[in-house]
């Protein structure tokens, strides 16, 4: 199957060279989703750094270094954490973002003795394919609104990140060799500059309060008295995420052509992905999960090394303690991201498309086009059911529930229908 990536899951890149700018490049794609969970909530951006480059080894250690997967800060959990802090304190939005590491092993230890034959019943193409659209499609407005292209940044926004989208499209198009799989390394830094002409970045505010080496804030497990009274905020939390991991997994190997839910299996990523939350939260950072982002740099490179993303890891952890190039990265204006992300995010819905394509999902029976179409407003729509004043199923998780119910409860259509009453009111056809 590794004819499908230019550089297979188990290579290593030619050179050095390669090989570090390779993984810088998800570095930069992972960033900006990576701190801003951690600003949005008030927890240290270093520590969710060092946790996210953390939490990625431990994820390629229990799958054996099988999936190219990239942990970064979750958002499912912002409000959670918001409000237990606001509430109780940090102590209690770690210790329930722990309690959902261990929810995760729980649930992985549990499919790695029933089996996951179950997983493909609930989730065939029918309905895996609009998860997958929606996952890319949902992000949209945020590429959009980064972009400026939502009109309410002006004219100079809009116009760096259409000179980055086109960067990012002329490489990928028009690109020889080692440059045609760093379209976004490249689209940052012409970005960047293009940022500075138009007056987005002050050059001589970029490392203002940083100072070169910088020790993360970290919180250790043990260092304040565990509390226990936002738990069960945290909890029903995690089974909502525990359904963006399968459609996370289930896009990417839709991407590299394989099946990660059955090989390394989903008790194996589950299980990365909950001792990478449970770690995280152990030294006072947000929760982990796989980023569509880097899911996107694979899509359009092509590179799904695993020793790609391992040393993005380590680059990451080595951010968290480095003040100028966390300044550097920081001062990327979001014009520049969104440039790309409208890209990346797109190309994630496209390989939802592919997923009914090559599955050939028939969307002449109704029955099929019915779960497609509730799926896709329902996912898009805006559609929430809030559980409790810090959870509310929506979005992709919310589209993933009705499908499958849609999926279980809908009969196959009959298509002898119209022989059969033919056959029963003969006088009335």
């Amino acid at each position: 199957m590794e004819e499908k990536l230019r550089i297979g899951i188990t290579e290593k890149p030619k050179s050095i060279t390669q090989w570090i700018v390779l993984s810088l490049q998800h570095v930069f794609a992972m960033f900006g989703a990576t701190v801003l969970v951690p600003l949005l909530t008030g927890l240290d951006t270093a520590v969710a750094l060092v946790a996210s480059g953390i939490g990625t080894l431990i994820y390629i250690a229990c799958t054996r270094g099988k999936v190219p997967v990239y942990l970064g800060s979750s958002f499912a959990y912002i409000a959670a954490i918001s409000v237990a802090g606001s509430a109780n304190g940090f102590s209690s939005a770690y210790v329930g973002l722990m309690v959902v590491g261990i929810v995760y092993v729980i649930v992985a230890t549990i499919i790695r003795y029933v089996g996951n034959a179950w997983i493909k019943k609930l989730l065939p193409p029918v309905v895996v394919g609009p998860v997958i659209i929606t996952i890319g499609l949902s992000l949209a407005p945020i590429a959009i609104q980064n972009a400026g292209l939502d009109g309410s940044k002006g004219l100079a926004a809009p116009v760096v990140a259409i000179i980055t989208f086109a960067t990012v499209v002329i490489i990928s198009l028009f690109g020889k060799g080692f440059v045609k799989i760093v379209p976004f390394i490249i689209a940052i830094f012409v970005g960047y500059f293009s940022a500075v002409l138009f007056g987005l970045v002050d050059l001589s505010q970029v490392f203002v309060d940083y100072t070169f080496l910088q020790l993360p804030n970290f919180s250790f497990v043990g260092t304040y008295q565990l509390d226990f009274d936002a738990v069960l905020m945290f909890v029903p939390i995690a089974f909502v995420t525990i359904a963006e991991h399968i459609g996370d997994h289930t896009v990417l190997g839709e991407i590299t052509d394989r099946d990660f839910i059955t090989e390394p299996g989903l008790e194996n990523t589950l299980m990365g992905d909950g001792i990478a939350t449970f770690v995280s939260a152990a030294i006072g950072g947000p929760a982990n999960t796989t980023y569509g982002e880097n899911t996107g740099v694979v899509a359009m490179t092509k590179v799904g090394s695993v020793y790609v993303i391992g040393l993005a890891a380590i680059f990451a952890i080595v951010l968290g303690f480095f003040g100028y190039i966390q300044a550097f990265i920081t001062s990327i204006p979001w014009a520049v991201i969104g440039g790309m992300t409208i890209v990346l995010y797109g190309l994630i819905a496209g390989n939802g498309v592919k997923v009914l394509v090559r599955s050939k999902v028939d969307l002449g029976k109704m029955r099929n086009l019915i779960i497609v179409a509730t799926m896709l407003v329902i996912g898009l729509g805006g559609a929430i059911i809030p559980i409790n004043d810090a959870i509310n199923l929506q979005g992709m998780s919310l589209a993933a529930v009705v499908g499958i119910v849609l999926n279980l409860v809908l009969p196959d259509e009959v298509e002898a229908l119209p022989e059969k009453v033919a056959e029963e009111f003969p006088n009335e056809l």
